[in-house]
């Protein structure tokens, strides 16, 4: 039996782990600071552990606290997609599809596939969420999302389809007073002593290893000084003199005027989007979007 005061417990509990203030979190939840801290207090009691610190300024979380936000977090945005679901049905809304996918998808490859998709199914909803690769195939498989579009290659695991989109040749973008900047072509050995931007490995791990490998067989691994997320985020950190990086050249437009790329000497080409899905969970608007994709142009 669903137990709906817990349910209305954990709420209270995320707007207060997440303000890090009892105030604060009774105003965003539209109540006074007295009965929200006594609901707390009655939700600790059922668990039988203390969830906050409240000898502090601000109040913290306890181990057990940060243990069981992430499972409360990833609830909570489960039931805003329940809640969604729900609200379009009584619309008469007949599906809804939910995508996850990184950021330079959502600039590129992904949004004249949503165009098509509701241009054929208009009465569907699509709700996109933004992920890092790394995340994909857990999101996947617990089933947070229908489709995954990030930077995968190899094998995915058992159940996981993988269907490659789109591909780039890498660049170098250099900040534009660079003593490189005006050249035609860099070779990848001339940025051996430069500081590089680099995307976290545990995000995007094929992404990472391409580029490490290349630079090894150069004789040299790059100097990783900045660890970012995103390759907006690379070019951002460029512009801002802190180092050099290597970004797909289909993403040249999202270089600022003080950013200047140059191409690479040699072919050093990744995936940058591919498209994941998972066979153990259906969802028909899934098969349909994969289907829209497999079908060839006309024209």
């Amino acid at each position: 039996m669903i137990n709906f005061r817990i349910i209305r417990h954990m709420w209270l509990f995320l707007a207060v782990a997440e303000e890090k203030h009892f105030g604060r979190a009774a105003k965003r939840l539209g109540m006074t600071q007295p009965p929200l801290t006594q609901q707390i207090q009655v939700l600790e009691q059922s668990l039988k552990v203390q969830l906050f610190d409240r000898s502090k300024r601000n109040v913290q979380l306890t181990p057990v606290g940060l243990a069981i936000l992430p499972a409360v977090k990833r609830f909570a945005e489960q039931v805003e997609r329940l809640e969604l679901a729900v609200n379009e049905a009584v619309a008469g809304h007949t599906g809804m599809l939910t995508i996850g996918a990184i950021s330079t998808a959502m600039l590129d490859v992904l949004p004249p596939l949503i165009d098509k998709m509701k241009a054929r199914y208009p009465d569907i909803v699509i709700s996109i969420k933004e992920i890092d690769s790394a995340e994909a195939v857990l999101a996947l498989q617990n089933g947070e999302i229908d489709l995954a579009f990030a930077r995968l290659t190899g094998e995915m695991g058992e159940g996981i389809t993988l269907l490659p989109l789109s591909s780039a040749e890498l660049v170098v973008a250099l900040p534009r007073q660079h003593r490189l900047a005006g050249e035609s072509q860099i070779a990848l050995r001339d940025l051996m002593q430069e500081e590089w931007v680099m995307f976290s490995r545990h995000l995007s791990p094929v992404y990472f290893d391409s580029i490490t490998a290349a630079c090894r067989n150069e004789g040299f691994s790059p100097r990783i000084i900045h660890h970012v997320r995103s390759v907006s985020s690379q070019i951002a950190f460029v512009g801002c003199g802190q180092g050099i990086a290597l970004v797909p050249d289909s993403l040249e437009r999202l270089s600022p005027a003080n950013v200047v790329t140059v191409p690479l000497d040699q072919t050093i080409e990744v995936i940058t989007t591919a498209v994941a899905w998972s066979a153990s969970r259906k969802n028909p608007l899934a098969d349909k979007f994969i289907a829209l994709i497999q079908t060839p142009e006309v024209g």
